[in-house]
């Protein structure tokens, strides 16, 4: 049935021009496109135009910014390069510095070690001296006290005064004597 009555409106809308089907008065729809070309001047004079300016300098700024980051990331990757190689230098330099040390302290030890070898050595070879020159003395001291102890024995045993110049010449002899042992 819906079909009859559409074929039936089909029919009786083809006798009528096409503004009076759709009921248009050409006033209205003169005034109605005066007011859309208002509305539309209006809308892209004050917020199209103006949303556009925005838009496009915000794109121009975010363009620049991501210049500016990577001409940043690409300045950060050149100072990294440099501080590998500095950090590098610095490395082989306290290496260096490390083993000159080393060598320096290590020669300086040995200097030292001979120097007190010498002075050990010196002072060894002046103990011994010491030791020559006080046996030495010890010895003549116990010679003159034997001679003393011999002519002292013998004044007694013989039961007689001697005189200084027989006990010098009895001294004399048994020194002698004790030099030869």
């Amino acid at each position: 049935m819906s079909l009859t009555l559409f074929l039936a409106a089909a029919a009786q809308g083809a006798e009528a021009s096409i503004p009076e089907r759709f009921g248009l008065e050409p006033k209205y729809v003169v005034m109605q496109v005066i007011s859309f070309l208002i509305v539309l001047f209006v809308l892209y004079r004050f917020a199209i135009k103006p949303v556009t300016a925005t838009m496009e300098e915000r794109a121009r700024k975010i363009e620049s910014g991501i210049k500016h980051a990577e001409e940043m990331q690409a300045k950060l990757a050149a100072a990294q390069e440099e501080s590998a190689v500095i950090v590098k230098k610095a490395n082989a330099d306290a290496v260096r510095i490390i083993e000159e040390a080393r060598k320096s302290a290590k020669d300086y030890l040995d200097r030292q070690t001979q120097e007190t070898a010498a002075k050990a050595n010196d002072l060894l070879a002046k103990a011994q001296q010491a030791i020559e020159l006080e046996h030495k003395k010890m010895l003549a001291d116990a010679r003159k006290e034997i001679a003393r102890l011999v002519v002292t024995t013998t004044e007694r045993v013989l039961a007689k005064k001697l005189s200084d110049s027989d006990r010098a010449s009895y001294n004399e002899a048994a020194a002698r004597e004790l030099a030869q042992v």
